[in-house]
């Protein structure tokens, strides 16, 4: 069964929340991603966003906190209205299509499920209600992170 984990966006500060979070619920990150590590001829990154993070994870118990610092290229986040999405970390390739495929209905895909740069199969998309959605399947973590 698929777990449903808390994904946040920032703009630019990622890092020093998520060092914050750490300390006060202790724990390891999972996984650190910059932009830096993803750029690539089909992925430039700006040398101004190069270290800024692209994907952090940090378990609390069952689950795991998740963020990013959204590029520049994609506006500032409104700190006071949504900024999170919800991110379903799937157990396998077709449990991701079907999540995927049942709750896009009516809704608007932002990236369709394909495989990722950073190795997981991932997608993401506004539901119909509005509500930002995550879904990923990452054959090392199979479901748990």
């Amino acid at each position: 069964m698929a777990l449903i984990n808390p994904h946040i966006n920032f703009n630019g500060n990622a890092e020093e929340a998520f060092n914050f979070y750490k300390s006060v619920f202790g724990g390891e990150f999972a996984m650190i991603v910059r932009f830096k590590d993803m750029s690539g001829g089909e992925f430039p990154v700006a040398e101004s966003e190069a270290n800024k993070i692209m994907h952090i994870a940090l378990p609390i118990g069952q689950n795991v906190l998740m963020g990013n610092d959204v590029p520049e290229f994609m506006g500032r986040v409104n700190e006071n209205e949504n900024r999170s999405k919800i991110s379903i970390s799937a157990e396998s390739r077709e449990e991701a299509d079907r999540l995927f495929s049942g709750l896009t209905q009516g809704g608007s895909i932002e990236v369709p499920m394909a495989d990722s740069p950073w190795g997981s199969y991932f997608g993401m998309f506004r539901d119909k209600y509005g509500i930002e959605w995550m879904v990923d399947f990452d054959p090392k973590y199979k479901g748990k992170v």
